[in-house]
C-alpha cells in the first residue's frame, strides 16, 4: 500500500522524467528457498528497473537471485545475513540495499530501553530480570543472543533470569506463561514476530498476568492484524521496531492520507518503507538520468542522502544498509529511531527514543 501510493504521487505529478511508474506485484511462498527464487526471478526476467521487497525470511536465496541483473533491489530484511553476505563480496551484491538495520540491535536496543525508562523516573521495575521467550528461527536466535550480551554488559544491573524456547506454530501459550511468573521477571521479552501469534499470547496473558511485569513483543505488533485480533488484550504492552513511520510532522501527514486511502488498522513498518523506497528510486533515477544504467542508478542509491517516512536514509558502505539512531548514533536526524510503541486506548503511540516519543509510558491494565 505504501508502495502504491507513492507511485500514484509520483505519477499525478508528471511521473519521472515524463514516464509514468508502473507496479507488478509478486507473491512468493519466502519460506522456502525455491520460493524466494522464484518470486525474484519473476521480476528480473519481467524488465523491472527496481525490486521492492518488505522482507524475505532466508535472505540469501533471494539475494542470489536477484545480483546477477544487477537491478537494485532495496529491502527491510533487518538481516545480518544481508551485512555478512555484502562484506563477503560486495561486488556480487553491490545493488541490493537493507534499508535499515541487522535484527540484533532489537536485542541491545531493548536492554537500552530498559535503563532509559529507569533513568527517566518512567518505571521503577520491582526486580533486575529478563525472561526472554525466543523463537528459533535465526531472526529471532540473534535477537535472543544481543539481549543476553548487552544485559551482561550492564554489570548486574540487568540479568537474564530465564530463556523459555518456543517452536512455530505456538499452539498454547499456557505453558509459557506459567514459566513467566514462576520466573516473576520485571521485564519480559516475547522474541518472536508473527502477529496473529502475539495477539494470541495477549489474550491468554491478561487473564493471567505476571504483576508489574513490564511485557514486550518483538516487532510482530506492527502488523495491523495485531490489534484487530487482540481484540483489547494488547492494551499496555509494549513493542518495537528499528524501522517504523514517525509521528512527526512528515509522518503524520503520512498516517492521514494513508488512512484516508486505506481505511482500517494501519500497520507501522512497511507502510512508510514502501513509499520511502519508491521516492528514493525516482531521486536516483532523476540523478542518472537513465534507469536502464542499473550500475549507475546503484551508484546514486549508494551516495544517497534521504529523509524519509521512517526516518534518515544513508547507507553504510561497509554494510549497504542502514544505520539506527540511539544504537548507531547519537544523532536523531542521522539514522532510522529505533522506535518503542506501547498499545494505549487500542492505538500504537511512540514512548521512546525521546525526540520521537508521541505520549509517556502509562501503567499497564495488569499492574
Amino acid at each position: 500500500n505504501g508502495v502504491m501510493l507513492a507511485i500514484e504521487e509520483i505519477n499525478a505529478a508528471g511521473g519521472v522524467m515524463g514516464r509514468q511508474l508502473e507496479s507488478k506485484i509478486v507473491d512468493l511462498d519466502m519460506l522456502t528457498p525455491e520460493g524466494n527464487v522464484a518470486g525474484i526471478q519473476a521480476l528480473t526476467e519481467g524488465g523491472s528497473h527496481a525490486i521492492l521487497s518488505a522482507f524475505t525470511i532466508i535472505p540469501q536465496p533471494a539475494m542470489d537471485a536477484a545480483a546477477p541483473s544487477g537491478i537494485p533491489y532495496l529491502h527491510g530484511n533487518t538481516s545480518s545475513v544481508n551485512d555478512n553476505l555484502f562484506k563477503g563480496d560486495p561486488q556480487k551484491y553491490r545493488n541490493i540495499f537493507q534499508l535499515d538495520v541487522p535484527e540484533v540491535w532489537y536485542g541491545s536496543g531493548f536492554v537500552k530501553f530498559l535503563q532509559d525508562m529507569t533513568e527517566s523516573g518512567q518505571w521503577e521495575p520491582k526486580n533486575n530480570k529478563i525472561h526472554i521467550v525466543q523463537g528459533q528461527i535465526s531472526y529471532t536466535q540473534l535477537i535472543s543472543q544481543a539481549t543476553q550480551a548487552a544485559a551482561a554488559a550492564t554489570n548486574g544491573e540487568w540479568e537474564i533470569a530465564q530463556i523459555t524456547d518456543i517452536q512455530f506454530p505456538v499452539q498454547d501459550w499456557a505453558p509459557v506463561i506459567r514459566e513467566l511468573q514462576d520466573t516473576d521477571a520485571a521485564a519480559i521479552m516475547i522474541d518472536h514476530w508473527v502477529a496473529a501469534e502475539l495477539a494470541a499470547f495477549a489474550q491468554q496473558y491478561v487473564y493471567d498476568p505476571v504483576p508489574g511485569a513490564l511485557v514486550y513483543l518483538q516487532y510482530g505488533p506492527s502488523q495491523p492484524e495485531f490489534l484487530d485480533l487482540a481484540q483489547g488484550a494488547g492494551e499496555g504492552m509494549v513493542w518495537g521496531t528499528v524501522y517504523g513511520v514517525y509521528a512527526d510532522e512528515m509522518g503524520t501527514a503520512f498516517r492521514e492520507k494513508y488512512r484516508a486511502k486505506y481505511p482500517g488498522t494501519m500497520g507501522m513498518v512497511y507502510t512508510g518503507g514502501g513509499y520511502d523506497a519508491v521516492y528514493m528510486m525516482a531521486k536516483a533515477w532523476e540523478q542518472v538520468g537513465n534507469p536502464d544504467d542499473f550500475d549507475a542508478v546503484g551508484d546514486a542509491i549508494r551516495a544517497m542522502e534521504y529523509r524519509g517516512i521512517n526516518g534518515f536514509y544513508k547507507f553504510n558502505p561497509e554494510t549497504n544498509s542502514g544505520i539506527s539512531y540511539p544504537n548507531m548514533t547519537d544523532d536523531p536526524e542521522a539514522g532510522q529511531a529505533h522506535l518503542f510503541f506501547q498499545v494505549q486506548d487500542d492505538e500504537h503511540r511512540i514512548i521512546a527514543p525521546t525526540p520521537f516519543a508521541e505520549v509517556p509510558f502509562v501503567a499497564p491494565p495488569w499492574w
